[in-house]
This record gives structure tokens, C-alpha cells and sequence, in this order.
């Protein structure tokens, strides 16, 4: 009956969010469109003391990593919120990239962690064309709309070029952890390699602040009476009445091919 009483007073309230999965603006996984509507209830309702974010992600497109960070970013500006990341399994590449969003990273003693780099994966087919007999036909209007074919062979300049793009691209991914971790860093040429680290060896790093799980490290801070709001993410409707079973299937293959990549 206490908890029906007018006016008793109340803990501190923190919001949990969790960002589960690889990062793509298509599929299952994690997108700025997405997780948008929890993210900002998150910081919205309640007035609550922190922000806690659970991230588990071994990451996935670059843009929507940004986007989901820059977000978290101006609401906890915008609102004077402090935002706590706790890391499970992994936050490697762009799940790194949402860590780095946080004022605080704290980290499990078997989380992987870091993977600060770039990658673009394909595939070549043009010998397996030719052994079966099979012509490839290309007309393009613009000598570039034909860009790194995996029915012909690579051609050198195309390489260069997808190269130079996936240095921007890094040195974007690098600037943002430089200015969000900035003297916690460690001076380690490592750092920014594509190299992981486990547990305490990321706190010495400094792409983590400490080890730690969510609610004993919440307690510590706020207090036991510190109450936890945890906002999910909305299955769009199709999805919930089993349409876009397909497009499920392959999301899950694609996140599980990113997670074994950890040997998880």
C-alpha cells in the first residue's frame, strides 16, 4: 500500500535504453529511424537523473552509427542528462562508435571492445562466368556506374578510389573517439588499427572507463532506491503479424555472420 501514498518520496529515476544487434539502415538491426522514438523517451519522460544504454552490437553501417550517436548526443546536451553505457558481449566498429557516445563507458571483464577501422567486403565472379561460359553484358551512360563489378575483373583504379573512401571514412570514425574519450586515450598507435581488446586491457586503453554491470554500478551512484524505466524499441506492425519473414531471416543471418566474427 506504501507505494500508492501521495507524495511519498521517490528514488532517482534512470532510463534504460538498449541497442541490441548490428547496425543497417535495413533489416532488424539497429537504425537511427528505428531507435529514434525510444531514444528520445528516453530523455524525455520522467526527468530522469541518467541515461543508461545497454549495448551489445558488433556494429554495421558507419552513417547510421553517427546518426544514432549524434542523437543521443543532443538530447543529453539539450536535456543536462549524463549518459552511462554498460557493454555485454561486444561493442567492436560502429557498436564502439554508439559506446563512444556515452560520458562513461563501463565494461565487463569478457567484453570485446575497440575494432576502430573501416571494412568493405565483396566477392568476384568473373572466373566462375567464364569457366560456365557466360558472357557478362554492361552498358553504362557515365564510365563510374560500373564501380568495382563482381562479374569482372577488378580494376585498379576502382580499388584506389574505394580505398581513398575508406580512409575518410576512418579518420571520421577516428575524430569522433578523439573528441568524445579525448586525454583518456592511451598513446598507443594500436588504438585506431582495427585492434580489440577484452575487459580491464579496453579500460587501459581508455575506450572504457571501468568494469562493472548495470544495476550494482546504477545502486553505487543513485542510491538503492534508484528506480530503472527501460524503453524498447517498436516492432513495426507488418513485422508483428509475421509479414517481412524473409527479410527477418536474412537481418538474422547477416547480425549472426557480425557477432561470429568475435567468436561469439
Amino acid at each position: 500500500m506504501m507505494n500508492w501514498l501521495p507524495f511519498r518520496p521517490k528514488g532517482p529515476l534512470v532510463s534504460v535504453i538498449r541497442l541490441q544487434g548490428a547496425i543497417g539502415a535495413t533489416g532488424t538491426g539497429l537504425s537511427d529511424a528505428g531507435t529514434a522514438a525510444m531514444i528520445e523517451k528516453a530523455f524525455r519522460r520522467g526527468k530522469p537523473a541518467a541515461v543508461a544504454i545497454e549495448i551489445n552490437s558488433p556494429g554495421g553501417s558507419p552513417v547510421q552509427s553517427a546518426l544514432i550517436a549524434a542523437r543521443i548526443r543532443r538530447l543529453a546536451e539539450e536535456k543536462d542528462i549524463p549518459v552511462i553505457a554498460f557493454v555485454e558481449d561486444v561493442a567492436a566498429s560502429g557498436g564502439y562508435w554508439l559506446a563512444a557516445a556515452a560520458d562513461e563507458i563501463i565494461v565487463d571483464r569478457g567484453s570485446i571492445m575497440g575494432s576502430i577501422g573501416v571494412i568493405s567486403a565483396g566477392f568476384g565472379a568473373h572466373e566462375l562466368l567464364a569457366r560456365n561460359g557466360v558472357e557478362r553484358r554492361v552498358h553504362t551512360a557515365g564510365k563510374s556506374k560500373s564501380f568495382l563489378d563482381p562479374f569482372r575483373p577488378e580494376r585498379p583504379e576502382d580499388v584506389a578510389r574505394l580505398e581513398g573512401w575508406l580512409e575518410e571514412m576512418h579518420d571520421y570514425f577516428i575524430d569522433h573517439v578523439k573528441t568524445r574519450r579525448g586525454a583518456k586515450l592511451a598513446d598507443d598507435p594500436d588504438l585506431f588499427t582495427g585492434e580489440i581488446w577484452i575487459g580491464a586491457r579496453a579500460v587501459e586503453k581508455g575506450l572504457a572507463d571501468g568494469i562493472g554491470h548495470l544495476v550494482p554500478t546504477l545502486k553505487a551512484r543513485f542510491g538503492d532506491k534508484m528506480r530503472l524505466r527501460r524503453h524498447a524499441r517498436k516492432r513495426p506492425l507488418l513485422t508483428r503479424f509475421g509479414a517481412g519473414l524473409a527479410q527477418d531471416a536474412l537481418g538474422g543471418i547477416e547480425e549472426r555472420a557480425g557477432f561470429a566474427r568475435f567468436g561469439l
